[in-house]
Order: structure tokens, then sequence, then C-alpha cells
């Protein structure tokens, strides 16, 4: 009985930011007595070259993939480098995934342009090396932290090494792996803006737009969507975590 009481508490945050996310896209164009506060110099207040909601579900798009490939990149590596025949390698796993947070995501994208093109692929590759080091970090740490007996138990009953990694090793570590993939996930949703300097349409286009013509509006509404966006991402991961602390 107490657990269904905890839910609707605990599904609170996640619904209230949602639901912020889209009557902000809905009441964009009723908001203009705001926008002519913040660009009383400009033409138009409210960002009319594509929808928001379009914008909305193209950022989606741009941080999902980068987060599929930053996932699988990132727990594989950590799951290679904490097993015996592996763990030589994980210094230099380390410091390869640190190395794609020190390069700034524009550098990345200016390198990846001449490559890839204009267009999804480029920000994508940048994203997905941008987010790369939080999910390493936290797998390794995830799976050196499980408890030795466990680990013994499970070999004492005759699982094999696949076996303990599945069904004893990562279910202990999920919580902390996750911790990780949300902190990447939280940032590559405001980083994903970037995309629109190199043709990827998202909700970065009103900051971009706002910035090359001199109009706040344009960049409020854009920072707006994407903020509420990444709070209601959030949340619903601490719902998440929270559920796996509790099972």
């Amino acid at each position: 009985m107490p657990r269904l009481e905890a839910l609707p508490s605990r599904w609170l945050m996640p619904a209230a930011w949602l639901g912020l996310l889209l009557l902000a896209g809905w009441a964009m164009p009723l908001a203009e007595p705001l926008w002519q506060w913040l660009a009383p110099d400009a033409r138009q207040l409210v960002y009319q070259r594509a929808a928001f909601f379009t914008l909305l579900g193209r950022h989606a798009l741009t941080v999902g993939l980068a987060t599929a490939i930053t996932v699988s990149l990132g727990i594989g590596a950590g799951i290679a480098v904490t097993r015996k025949a592996g763990r030589d390698f994980l210094p230099l796993v380390a410091q390869l995934a640190s190395l794609g947070q020190t390069f700034p995501p524009v550098a990345v994208l200016a390198l990846a342009v001449p490559a890839l093109g204009f267009g999804l692929l480029p920000i994508v590759v940048a994203l997905s090396l941008y987010g790369l080091l939080p999910v390493v970090r936290n797998t390794i740490a995830g799976l050196r932290g499980v408890d030795g007996a466990a680990t013994t138990a499970a070999r004492g009953m005759g699982m094999t090494a696949g076996q303990r990694l599945r069904q004893v090793e990562l279910p202990l570590a999920a919580p902390v792996i996750l911790a990780g993939v949300r902190t990447s996930v939280t940032i590559n949703i405001a980083t994903a803006a970037l995309g629109a300097t190199v043709g990827a349409s998202n909700l970065g286009d009103p900051i971009i737009a706002g910035i090359v013509n001199g109009n706040t509006a344009y960049v409020v509404q854009g920072a707006v969507m994407i903020a509420l966006l990444a709070l209601a991402v959030d949340s619903l991961f601490s719902v998440w975590q929270q559920r796996m602390r509790r099972s």
C-alpha cells in the first residue's frame, strides 16, 4: 500500500515539467507582450520557420541517436576493461573517453563536417563523443563496486562468467550506470542546439537565428524549450533511479 501511495508523487515532477514543455510550445504566440518587451525592435517576435513541436521532435531524435551510440560504446567499453582480459586497457579507455569531453563540440563539428557533410550525422558524432565520459566512468565504477561476496556466491552456484555479468554484476551496478547515462543525456540535450549551425534543424534553430538577427526573443524561446526538455528528461531519469534502488 505505501508503494501505491508514493506512485503519484514520484511522477508529479516529470509530469509537471512535461506539461510545462508542451504548454510552452503551444503558447509561444500568446506571449507576444513578453517577446515585445525582450525585442522591441524585432520585426517578428515568434520564431516561425518551423513549428516548435517539430523542432522538439528533431531535437529529441538527435539526442536519442547520440545516446544510443554513447550507451552502447560506453557500457561496452566499461564492461570490457573490468574483465580480466581487458584490465590492462583500462587507463587507455579512460583517457580516450576523457578526450571526447576535452574537445569542444564546436571543434568536433568543424572537423566532422568536411568528412560527413552537413545535417544530422556530424552533430550525432559530436554528441556521442561528448557524452561518452560519464557513461564509461560510471560503468567502470559500478562494476568495480559490486560486492565481491555476490560474485563469489554466483560462482559457487556454477554460473558462467557471462551469467554472472548479466544476472549479478550488471543489475547491481545498474543504478550507478544509469546515473552516468542521466548526466550524459542532460548535457547533450543542451549541446545538441549546436546542430543548428551545421544544418541539423532542432531547438537550436531559434537560438542561432536570434543571435544572427539580434533578436533576443528568439534566443529565449529556444532556450526555454531546451531547458524544459532537459528538466523533463532529468526528472524521468530520477524516477527510474528511485525505482531501481527500491527493487
